[in-house]
Parts: C-alpha cells; sequence; structure tokens
C-alpha cells in the first residue's frame, strides 16, 4: 500500500478559530495522522482550550457537525476522519478495490450557503455559488459553506473543504444529482493504485471566513518587477512579435529623442513601462502541421515545437544582407539595447513548460540531449465533464513532444543559464497543467508535477534574482501545492480584449480565486488595453487587486489618462497589500449572473483601506452552466458600501481611531465622514466601477480629527500615503504626511490649517472645504517622494 504523505501550500497556511467544535459522525481511524499539514491553531481572539479530539471523538446517527449545524448528513460507514485540532481534521476514505482513480461519497449537503472554485477547463477556475450538493461543480479544488447559526444574533460559521494531495493521489470534490458531496482521487497513471485515500480532504471551520484562508506570504520572495508598471507583447502581436514593434511600442510610451547622449527618453503620458514581457514568439520553433502557402488552420499553432533553446531569427542577425540592419546580432543584443534607450528595469521572456505548446521537437539537434518523446494527453472524467478548449484539443491531436523527466533540470538549468547570459532577469512559464495529461507510465500525475516543479524552481533560484518566474495555465493543485518557491501565479483565464462577455467574467474570476490562490502565491490579474471600452473597469480591479499592473496595449493605442491612475511619473505603482478578494457579503453571490448583486474588492494600504464596486451584471454569463436562467438585469444595480466591508481594518486603525472613516469615492472625488458600521448606497451601470479609500479618522492633539486619503488622481489614492505623524509644540500642532507620486493630496481634517509646507517650502496654497466635507487638498510634485507638514 501507498505511504500517505499530504502536501500542503503552508504548516502555517489555516490559522484556526478553535472556539468552533467539529464533529464528525461514524468514521473510522481516529488516531492522528502522518500528515505533513500542521496548520497554527493561534489567531487573534481564539484561546487555548482543549481539544476534544485528544480525549474522545463523537461519532452518531451519520451526522457531521459544527456547533449544533448539520453540514453532512448520511455520512457513509466508509468514511475515515484524521482530526488535526478540534476544528480541523482530515477526511478520506476506503475501498474494498484498488483502482488509479476512486469516486468516494461524502454525504449529503443541503440548505447551506456555498461556494465552489472549479476548473472550467483543464487549465483555469471560475466560481459557482448555491445552496445544495447538486450546485458543486465536478473538479471543483475548493468548496466554503456558510452554515445557519443556532442564534440569529450569532455570526454564522464557515466550513472549509480543501481537496489535497494524498501520496501520489490527487483529490476534487464534486457533487451529484442526489444533493450528495463526493470526491475523487486519481494518480493519472493505471500502474498507480490504492485501495484507500484517508487524507484527501482537508476540513476546517471557524467564524470568519478569511482567516480560514488567510494568506501567509512571509517565506516568499517577491520579484522587483510587481511594484513597476509593465508592457506585454502578447495583444499588441501575438506570435507576431519582433524587435522593431517592440521599439515601437516602448518609444510611444515616451517622447521622441533627446539632443542630449546622456539622457533617457521622457515619459509621454508620464507612464514610463520599467518591465516587459516579450510573450509567446521570440523562441526557435518549428510546426510541420503549418505549411507555407496553406490556409492557416486555426488550433495548428498549437503544434509548434521547439528547435533549441536559442532565439529565433527574428531577434538574431545571420547574415549582413541589406534590409537586415534593423535585426539586433542576437538577443543579449537587443535586451541591452531596450534597456539602455528605455530605462527598463526588467525583460521577462515567454516559454512554455515543456519548452513550448509542442514540446521539444525529437531528433532536433539542439533538444535531443533532452530525450524528448512524443506523447498524445489524455485528461481525465472531470476535466472532459466540463469545457472543451481548442488548445488541448489540438494537443491531443498532434502530441507533444515531453522531456525525459531524468533531464528536466537539465533542460531548465541550459534554458535558464542561457537566458542570464542574454541578459534576461525572468520568465512566463506557460501551459504547465500539461503534465497531468501525460503523466501514464511516469509515475502520474503528482508525481511527474513534482519533479518538474522541483526542477523549474530550483533553476529559478540558481540563475535568476528575486524569484523571477510569473506561472501561467497551472490552476490545478498538482501545480499550486508543489508551488513552494514561485511567487506569482495567474489567476484566471486570459484577458481576451475582442471579447465583449468576458470581461466582468475575467474580473470576478480573479477576486474570487483569489480567496483560494492567494493563500500559496500571489494572483496575477493578466495584462489589459489601456484603452478598451472596459479599460477604466480592468484598470481599477488591478488598482484594488494587490497585483503587478502591466497592459499589452498596441503600439500607440493608449489611453494616457486612464495609465496616468495607476502608474506614477516614476514608473512604479501604488500596489495594495494583499490579494484583493470579495468583500463577505459577496462570497455567496453571483456577482456576474444574479441581476441584483455588486461585486465589492477588499484591500488595505499601510495607513487606510481600499474598496473596490464593479458592476459585472448583464455583459456575459459564465460557461459550464447547464441552462442559463434569463434574468432581468436594471440599468443600474445598487448595493450597500460600508468601512466594514474592508477586512482587518485594525491593522490600519491604531489606537487614535475615533470609530469614523473618511470614505473618498474617486469617480465622484466626494469625501464623506461614516461610522464604521454604517453604510451607503451606491448604483452603478454594467462596466461601471467606483473605488473607494476608507481612512481611519484619528483624534491628534488640540483635538484635531484627522485622516489621509493620499493622492486624488489616482485610483488608490492611498497607497500614496507613507507615514504620517503628529508632533505638538505648546498651543501648536503638526501633521507631517510622508508619500510618494505627484498630484492632488487629500485629507479629511476636522480643522483649517494655519499653514502648510512642501518638501520644506513654506506657505505653499492648499484648498479647504470646511463647510462641505472638511476636504483639504494640497498639490504635491511629481516627485519620488515628498513630504507634506500641516500647521495647526
Amino acid at each position: 500500500m501507498l505511504q500517505t504523505t499530504v502536501f500542503f501550500p503552508s504548516s502555517r497556511a489555516l490559522p484556526l478559530n478553535i472556539n468552533h467544535r467539529i464533529i464528525f459522525s461514524r468514521g473510522r481511524g481516529c488516531g492522528w495522522g502522518r500528515g505533513s499539514v500542521r496548520p497554527n491553531s493561534s489567531t487573534s481572539g481564539s484561546s487555548n482550550t482543549a481539544s476534544p479530539w485528544s480525549t474522545k471523538p463523537v461519532f452518531e446517527d451519520g451526522i457531521l457537525s459544527v456547533d449544533g449545524n448539520d453540514v453532512l448528513t448520511h455520512v457513509p460507514d466508509n468514511v475515515v476522519v484524521t482530526p488535526l485540532t478540534d476544528s480541523s481534521a482530515f477526511v478520506g476514505a476506503t475501498s474494498q478495490t484498488a483502482s488509479s482513480r476512486h469516486v468516494f461519497k461524502l454525504g449529503l449537503v443541503r440548505d447551506v450557503r456555498l461556494l465552489s472554485l472549479f476548473r472550467f477547463k483543464l487549465w483555469w477556475m471560475i466560481p459557482r455559488v448555491g445552496n445544495t450538493g447538486s450546485d458543486i461543480p465536478v473538479e471543483t479544488q475548493m468548496l466554503l459553506l456558510q452554515a445557519k447559526s443556532a442564534e440569529e444574533a450569532t455570526p454564522p460559521n464557515y466550513i472549509l473543504f480543501l481537496p489535497v494531495l494524498d501520496g501520489e493521489f490527487r483529490s476534487s470534490l464534486q457533487g451529484n444529482s442526489s444533493n450528495e458531496l463526493e470526491f475523487c482521487v486519481e494518480s493519472g497513471d493505471p500502474a498507480i493504485v490504492t485501495s484507500q485515500s484517508p487524507k484527501a480532504v482537508f476540513v476546517n471551520c471557524g467564524n470568519h471566513p478569511f482567516d480560514l484562508m488567510k494568506e501567509s506570504m512571509n517565506e516568499t520572495e517577491m520579484p522587483g518587477m510587481l511594484d513597476c508598471f509593465g508592457w506585454c507583447t502578447w495583444d499588441a502581436f501575438y506570435q507576431g512579435v519582433n524587435p522593431q514593434g517592440i521599439r515601437d511600442g516602448l518609444k510611444r510610451f515616451t517622447v521622441g529623442f533627446t539632443l542630449f547622449q546622456d539622457l533617457r527618453f521622457c515619459a509621454e503620458g508620464g507612464t514610463p513601462a520599467k518591465f516587459l514581457i516579450i510573450d509567446d514568439g521570440w523562441q526557435d520553433t518549428s510546426n510541420e502541421f503549418q505549411i507555407e502557402g496553406e490556409p492557416f488552420v486555426d488550433g495548428s499553432q498549437f503544434g509548434g515545437r521547439l528547435n533549441s533553446i536559442q532565439e529565433n531569427n527574428k531577434f538574431r542577425r545571420t547574415t549582413n544582407k541589406e534590409g537586415e540592419s534593423e535585426t539586433p546580432s542576437s538577443l543579449k543584443d537587443f535586451v541591452s539595447e531596450i534597456k539602455g534607450t528605455f530605462g527598463l528595469k526588467y525583460v521577462y521572456v515567454w516559454h512554455a513548460l515543456l519548452g513550448y505548446w509542442g514540446g521539444l521537437l525529437p531528433n532536433a539537434l539542439g533538444t535531443k540531449k533532452y530525450n524528448p518523446e512524443l506523447r498524445y494527453p489524455v485528461q481525465s472524467p472531470g476535466n472532459l465533464a466540463n469545457m472543451r478548449d481548442l488548445a488541448m484539443d489540438c494537443m491531443e491531436k498532434y502530441g507533444v513532444g515531453t522531456i525525459d523527466p531524468a533531464k528536466v533540470y537539465q533542460f531548465y538549468d541550459d534554458l535558464h543559464g542561457y537566458l542570464v547570459s542574454q541578459n534576461v532577469d525572468g520568465v512566463k512559464v506557460d501551459v504547465q497543467n500539461i503534465l497531468e495529461t501525460i503523466s501514464a507510465d511516469l509515475g502520474g500525475r503528482v508525481s511527474l508535477t513534482r519533479q518538474f516543479q522541483q526542477a523549474l524552481e530550483k533553476s529559478i533560484a540558481t540563475h535568476f534574482q528575486d524569484n523571477s518566474i510569473i506561472c501561467c495555465m497551472g490552476q490545478n493543485t498538482d501545480s499550486i501545492y508543489h508551488s513552494k518557491r514561485s511567487a506569482i501565479t495567474r489567476a484566471s483565464d486570459d484577458y481576451y480584449p475582442k471579447n465583449p462577455t468576458t470581461q466582468t467574467l475575467h474580473i470576478a474570476a480573479v477576486a474570487f480565486n483569489s480567496i483560494f490562490l492567494g493563500e500559496v502565491v500571489l494572483p496575477d490579474w493578466d495584462m489589459f488595453y489601456s484603452r478598451h471600452e472596459a479599460a477604466e473597469f480592468h484598470a481599477a480591479a488591478r488598482a484594488v487587486g494587490g497585483c503587478g499592473v502591466y497592459v499589452s496595449d498596441k503600439p500607440g493605442h493608449h489611453d494616457f489618462e486612464i495609465l496616468k491612475r495607476l502608474v506614477l511619473p516614476d514608473g512604479s505603482i501604488l500596489r495594495a497589500r494583499f490579494p484583493g478578494r470579495p468583500s463577505r457579503d459577496c462570497l455567496f453571490v453571483d456577482p456576474v449572473t444574479d441581476g441584483k448583486s455588486l461585486l465589492k474588492i477588499w484591500n488595505l494600504n499601510k495607513f487606510n483601506g481600499v474598496l473596490g464596486i464593479f458592476n459585472c451584471q448583464g455583459a456575459g454569463n459564465w460557461p459550464c452552466l447547464e441552462q442559463v436562467v434569463p434574468v432581468e438585469v436594471s440599468a443600474e444595480v445598487s448595493g450597500k458600501v460600508t468601512p466594514a466591508d474592508i477586512e482587518y481594518f485594525d491593522e490600519v486603525s491604531g489606537k487614535l481611531w475615533t470609530g469614523d472613516c473618511a470614505v473618498y469615492s474617486f469617480a465622484k472625488g466626494r469625501l464623506s465622514r461614516l461610522p464604521k458600521d454604517k453604510s451607503f448606497d451606491v448604483a452603478l451601470r454594467v462596466l461601471q466601477c467606483d473605488v473607494f479609500t476608507v481612512s481611519p479618522i484619528k483624534v491628534y492633539k488640540q483635538n484635531i480629527e484627522f485622516a489621509a486619503i493620499g493622492l486624488l488622481n489616482m485610483y488608490n489614492s492611498g497607497g500614496a500615503v507613507e507615514a504620517v505623524e503628529c508632533f505638538s509644540h505648546n498651543s501648536s500642532s503638526e501633521i507631517h504626511i510622508k508619500g510618494r507620486g505627484g498630484g492632488s493630496f487629500g485629507a479629511y481634517s476636522s480643522l483649517k490649517p494655519k499653514a502648510c509646507s512642501v518638501n520644506s517650502k513654506d506657505d505653499e496654497e492648499f484648498e479647504f472645504r470646511d463647510e462641505d466635507d472638511n476636504l483639504l487638498k494640497v498639490t504635491v510634485p511629481a516627485t519620488t517622494s515628498w513630504k507634506i507638514v500641516l500647521h495647526y
């Protein structure tokens, strides 16, 4: 029998609220397990009480209950429970036969509010909400339930189900038409079989949904490019990317030629790109399924294979013929040129996990050392039950040149070593989930993914500084739970600029997926067009997403008004602290298709909170719905907004907080004072949004009530504030505010200052609306940093 080893993102990944008692009924195997998960049982407000599991578990009447609430009923006899703490346990099951794939029943789910994050394609997840087991889709990788409270006045309880990796088996959840919750375990290799999976699903409960999945990022190094504005070549050129096109694109972000050789170009719109991703199209590939002179066959691009680890002839001059003067002599020559000319700090390039979409070309001089073998992917029944994918269909047809697992580190070491020699700073690694489909006879999907992930991350650590990798098309738990060093992962399907029905789905999917992914990595929101009918919608979402910001504009097609609300003159951005996630009251509603709900995404800055409000209704429908029920969508959708929508606000409020907040609407330019538990109405039309900066009003000396908002010209205004201090001198006081960026600084002030200085320059003008909303405005220069002193 296979030894059980449980893979999980972090030993500190799930802080537990141990005031809730979890009771499993009629299970087997109640001893402490050997799994590697040891969740942290100490959270704020928790008490170190003795665990009932340490004495005697309670099993009765085939029921799983939490605080007296039935969550699962009719729990089968073959269900196995391995307790961890009094609020968490592993759940599994046994079978009388051994197989490489099992589907086990866990019990009935009815009359709850639930949120599933499931793979609707091989590569990507989306959310689904519901009330019964039949609402849980196949390939669910996270399930959150809200149980009814025993008393109306008490907060609701939340139960989190996370299917994990049990030995060489990967788990997922699903419901059936009888409202039963099931879990599926599979190895992906007919030779890897088992008759039991005792630790297939991790279950945790508490009264705070975000504590159950609280981010634990301290041990992961974040790449420096995250705090810079960037440009990706994909939607600008697709596979036709070339050096001159990149030069033209970067030049359009900048103003013409300077007469001074030692001066760099100045940003035309004040938004210089500081990092670049050269996407698909730079590599040395061949494609036997695309014949010159014959019509293009959609999908044939996924049959291309890698000839060598070097760049193609677009990026490397092979002759001195006339007309090739614009072709660089090498990739290194080109990267060095654009860094020097345009002031780029980071240049990343794209490659697939197996080199290219179709893998490596067998017997090619540049790849045969890695022993590539042509394999034809086979998808699991779970994936086949959901949405088909063109890339996957074509790879099944054309095959994939698979690197010998024994040679995979050599491949990454050679590739990344070469890229570093070409002055490249990092990589975007795509097509990662392909491994689960080619794992037969290679030890199974979990083992194969582990080998490739370890080799990839070892190579990244060896060759690149500050963990410079963006992972993509890797939203299966095989990849997610084996990401030990990788810091950034794409959190949704692609941004499709030509498809108007996917714009709202993209924003909602990333926000909901971040509940799960934000525990393990920093979710990446993908690129977008700054000149597009949904440009502001996407830009505002990036502002509250806590993510990197990069566009894929075609050269010259920019909206600098939108970009200037995201990007500072030095090319940096005002990135919020955490992954942006839906507010608590949005967790179990559908902000895309229910016709009545707004999507609210919360985050924190150093000294305030930020809340993005989006109307995602009426523009598109989620895929994989058996039937779409028509819902009448009003011209405007209304919702409530409150400071309480922002979780962990006490981290920025401090001891001097009055309990009231200054709330600034970016869209309306309006400041309001609001108690923390009060709300106001917001109404938005389809594809409209607003960003609210929520700053705690604090009482300083001389009874000055003050709250720094930040740069009013930026979507995430509060991200510009770096420090706020008050100094008193007898009968006078000074409030010092430090920040970065330029424009109009705003704050709430109960009193009008006597004077104002900016960067030690006294008697600066300021505006104060004491009879309206107590909004104080000060103009600050577009410098790397600034300091305002307000004299009272």
